[in-house]
């Protein structure tokens, strides 16, 4: 029920909420305006831990996650994500150089919904976000 209370839908609850988690600086830049531009409020977390804290907070609609990071990393943070009580379970998407089958289906078994290897380009972010605004 994203975006409704009551049965009926809340102007404030409409923007849609994405939690960029990455340590690089520049991927959270560069995806940070590619969600904007999408619709979705970005935020930014730069390790698991720091965005596990942002979640307990709020929880986001869709959240693009490293694999590699400081503190903790994508998998654990993923696994911890998905063990917050929550009446709407956020999106998560791994944007990784992890891109071999067996950490795709980590990834995927961890919890996410969908992965995205890195480089990646900004028309096929785009489309993955997209696809999930839609949603």
């Amino acid at each position: 029920m994203r975006g409704r209370f009551d049965g009926v839908e809340t102007p404030k609850q409409t923007a849609k909420v994405c939690l960029i988690v990455d340590d690089s600086r520049v991927i959270r830049k560069v995806s940070s305006k590619i969600a904007r531009s999408l619709g979705y409020v970005p935020i930014e977390a730069e390790n698991g831990e720091e965005a596990l804290a942002r979640c307990k907070k709020s929880m986001p609609a869709v959240v693009l996650t490293d694999w590699n990071m400081p503190e903790m990393d994508g998998i654990e943070f993923v696994r911890q994500l998905r063990a917050i009580p929550t009446p709407k379970e956020p999106i998560v998407m791994f944007c990784t150089s992890n891109g071999e089958a067996k950490d795709i289906h980590e990834g995927i078994g961890a919890g996410a919904d969908d992965y995205i290897i890195k480089p990646f380009d900004e028309t096929a972010l785009r489309a993955k976000l997209e696809k999930f605004h839609r949603g």
